[in-house]
């Protein structure tokens, strides 16, 4: 089990404005900075032990450092930066599910949520952007606007803090274990693939065997149809690390314009054809999402269309009964409505899950996120 390292006061020095965070880079990066920044050569070991402490053990500062001389914790102190995002709020749900309300330096307010598995493990959905860029009118966080992107240290803490969340729980409750974050997808606010690179880096840390060490098979990056982001997945490495999920939402283009936007830039014929490229995995399958909106997308004729669209790759699809919230003008299909629709699918020979709602009380369920207090 990693360690746990209570909160302490930070060690003797403050960084000066604009310093690096160190939470934002990998053990090459980390001895590149340290040379730099060293007056005479570090130990070769000294990048790891910093990666360790920051990635492994989440410390809060240079103090809790133990194996660091206790000079070179001061100086480090005085020239790099710690900081890590401020837990505001944590609310939670009947079924289990949590959401976080952080904020970082400048206040800025951003949500992620864990969802408890049977297998007492986590599934955390990540945000990669303040607001988001794009329109899509099932979803609250359109609502908001874009802000920015989030840095890569702001992405990875949201995992550190929900597992200092779970640790600290496991505390009070007298757990034995606590409960431990297993598998991550980024589809909380934002379009991932509109920032690509603080993703794909955020991934690679996450990932790392000094790290969280979360297995990149258990990870999705989810995507609203960003055509070339799509494109340039398909050609990275990471396509072959992480899954991909793809929001489809409609099986007609007049549709998916009204739905999501972004369609009237690149069509449904366009966005397969760029996932089509992505390379096959042995072990999972590309995710088509479908939000499942009452006399919108959820004809006998969409059953069919969608057959026509995806039934010739190797896929899933995730049907989403759609989460109500104030700031969309869509209904929740009924119940029997939800069932035609997914026993047709499957008897047309898709593979397809029905995903019940987690979180939905609390604001946290998929399409929720708006920075609303939910009804907890």
């Amino acid at each position: 089990m990693d360690q746990v390292v209570a909160i302490r006061p930070p060690a003797r020095g403050i960084p000066r404005a604009g310093a690096q965070n160190l939470r934002d880079l990998d053990p090459a990066d980390l001895a590149a900075w340290l040379a730099q920044h060293s007056p005479e050569p570090p130990p070769r070991h000294r990048a790891d032990q910093l990666f360790r402490w920051l990635h492994q053990r989440r410390a809060p500062d240079f103090a809790v450092m133990s194996d660091l001389p206790a000079g070179e914790r001061t100086r480090l102190a005085g020239l790099a930066s710690l900081a890590r995002l401020h837990l505001d709020a944590v609310l939670r749900s009947h079924d289990g599910t949590r959401k976080l309300r952080l904020r970082t330096a400048e206040g800025a307010a951003l949500e992620s949520v864990l969802i408890p598995n049977e297998d007492r493990g986590y599934t955390q959905c990540v945000s990669s952007q303040i607001g988001c860029a794009l329109t899509c009118r099932f979803c609250a966080t359109a609502s908001l606007g874009f802000q920015r992107n989030l840095a890569t240290w702001e992405i990875v803490d949201q995992v550190y803090q929900a597992q200092d969340l779970l640790e600290r729980e496991a505390i009070a409750e007298g757990a034995e274990y606590p409960g431990r974050i297993t598998n991550l997808v980024f589809m909380g606010m934002g379009e991932p693939l509109h920032n690509y690179n603080q993703v794909k880096r955020a991934v690679q840390l996450l990932t790392h065997a000094h790290g969280a060490a979360i297995a990149g098979r258990r990870i999705t990056i989810s995507s609203s149809g960003l055509v070339p982001a799509i494109e340039r997945f398909a050609r990275d490495e990471l396509a072959l690390e992480v899954g991909l999920a793809i929001s489809l939402n409609a099986t007609t283009d007049a549709v998916r314009d009204e739905v999501m936007p972004i369609n009237t830039r690149w069509k449904i014929a366009e966005l397969l054809a760029a996932v089509r490229q992505v390379p096959q995995h042995r072990r999972r399958f590309i995710t088509f999402e479908y939000v499942l909106l009452a006399d919108v997308n959820d004809s006998d004729d969409d059953t069919r269309r969608l057959l026509d669209l995806v039934g010739d790759m190797r896929c899933q699809v995730n049907v989403i009964p759609f989460n109500p919230h104030p700031h969309a003008p869509y209904r929740r299909p009924s119940s029997t409505r939800v069932q035609r629709f997914v026993h047709r699918c499957r008897a047309l020979g898709l593979l397809v899950y029905l995903r019940t709602p987690r979180g939905d009380d609390i604001g946290a369920a998929c399409g929720q996120l708006a920075l609303e207090s939910g009804n907890a």
